[in-house]
């Protein structure tokens, strides 16, 4: 799969710890250190020097990025991730599949907490979500082997307190940026439900490229909304590419920093340029990104 965003997770400082984590919790995953603090760092980034800043997670082929720094920010629900354990990954074994559903599981709740507890529901025979001991949410659905292929996992938004019912509206928005993306299937509240008002997307898909997403408005007040602990990175071809993403996403000049930005939804995007681990590698690279807002290739 070729996968254009790639889900960020902020860690403080235990990034190195989680991956190891990861790599035993999640079936098909493993983990590497990308890149570690250079010897000469800013005063708020004391004491990390040599640390690694970035750790890869590769889940049966989807990359998640691990950045270990501080405890200023921290993931929430309002991005999650969908394990789907069809049993044609499992040989067709549907036993085999809710037994690794099962061990998964156990595995993310030690330490963690459940939000909607292991069990059956009308969508699904076995499905659960979890926060693991990180703060990372996680579904794990069992899923029906006779339904539409989906990758094993899936980048769920949840739009809910500021931005409650504008899932519709933000998908939209977001597929206008990109040449090759779609929805997919959507079911709407047929009322109003809880905080979700009649005709607001209960759940619903789409794609960008072939890597695909779930979206939802939810009916329930939560005290939570998005954060830069779950970030949205693009990987960026060239220095147009980065302008276009930049200048129709950002909409929270404040909170423009290194590549970082905050849409008018409220979620956290990086736009990169692909060539990011070369462009570090540079003397004083690190140094210089740190006084960018958006990346320019040039200037590293």
């Amino acid at each position: 799969m070729t996968q254009k965003i790639v889900p960020n997770l902020w860690f403080a400082g235990d990034a190195g710890e989680a991956g190891e984590f990861y790599s035993r919790a999640l079936p098909r995953t493993t983990a590497q250190v990308a890149m570690r603090y250079p010897d000469e760092l800013p005063d708020f980034q004391k004491g990390l020097e040599g640390e690694p800043v970035v750790v890869e997670l590769d889940v049966a082929g989807f990359r998640i990025t691990m950045i270990n720094s501080d405890d200023t920010f921290h993931p929430t629900p309002s991005i999650s991730f969908m394990l789907n354990f069809d049993p044609k990954l499992f040989d067709g074994d549907a036993d085999a599949a809710r037994a690794a559903l099962d061990e998964t599981w156990a595995a993310l709740s030690d330490g963690g907490q459940a939000l909607m507890p292991l069990g059956e529901y009308p969508f699904s025979p076995h499905y659960g979500w979890v926060q693991d001991r990180y703060g990372v949410s996680w579904q794990l659905m069992l899923t029906d082997p006779t339904g539409a292929p989906r990758p094993f996992v899936i980048t769920q938004i949840m739009f809910s307190g500021d931005a409650q019912d504008k899932a519709r509206e933000a998908v939209d928005f977001y597929l206008s940026l990109f040449d090759d993306a779609a929805v997919g299937m959507v079911v709407e509240y047929p009322e109003a439900s809880g905080t979700a008002a009649a005709g607001s997307v209960m759940i619903g898909e789409f794609r960008i490229g072939d890597q695909w997403f779930s979206f939802m408005d939810s009916n329930v007040r939560h005290e939570f909304g998005f954060t830069p602990g779950v970030s949205l990175e693009i990987r960026c071809a060239d220095q147009a590419e980065i302008d276009h993403f930049w200048n129709a996403l950002s909409a929270v000049p404040e909170a423009e920093q290194c590549g970082w930005l905050v849409d008018r939804y409220g979620v956290s995007w990086q736009v990169v340029p692909e060539s990011i681990g070369e462009l570090l590698a540079k003397p004083g690279a690190y140094q210089r990104m740190l006084e960018m807002k958006k990346l320019v290739i040039a200037d590293f």
